[in-house]
């Protein structure tokens, strides 16, 4: 079995960086997401008993004192960092500049879904899944939709 330091590819795409001991995680690791995503550990047996999570732009999660995107704050994090932008420029997502959807498409976080063929592929255009009544319903009343119509301000004279 898998000892001392490794990594570890899961057939996810997740990758696991970090101690091992007769084939489980154990000691100081990291878990890293396909998206960005991080959780450093220290792990017993397979167990994570302390970590943090840090999502792909850098933003740590805290459980207790957790600040971000709450009742009373409703900025994304890079607009915490960044400061907001001038009138009339909106921030929709997190990303900034943010993903370009494809035309008939949504936004779902992990991907682009298209609606008339019921799949989900990554941004990359890889297939992810096929969408179920439920997921479709949730994605087509939620997600960010790619515009049907380019509107664009212009100043009066």
């Amino acid at each position: 079995r898998m000892e001392g330091f490794g990594c570890y590819a899961l057939p996810t795409g997740t990758e696991y960086r970090g101690s091992l001991w007769d084939g489980m995680f154990h000691g100081r690791g990291e878990l890293r997401f396909p998206d960005g995503i991080r959780y450093r550990a220290l792990w017993d047996r397979g167990v994570p008993t302390q970590g943090k999570y840090a999502f792909a732009d850098g933003l740590e999660y805290d459980d207790k004192k957790w600040h971000y995107c709450d009742g009373y704050d409703r900025r994304f994090y890079t607009e915490i960092c960044s400061g907001f932008k001038p009138p009339g420029i909106p921030q929709l997502t997190n990303l900034d500049p943010p993903k370009i959807i494809p035309e008939g498409c949504y936004d779902c976080g992990d991907g682009f879904y298209n609606p008339k063929t019921r799949v989900v592929v990554d941004y990359t255009h890889k297939f992810l899944r096929n969408a179920d009544d439920d997921e479709h319903e949730w994605i087509t009343r939620t997600c960010r939709k790619a515009w049907d119509v380019t509107t664009e301000h212009k100043p009066q004279p």
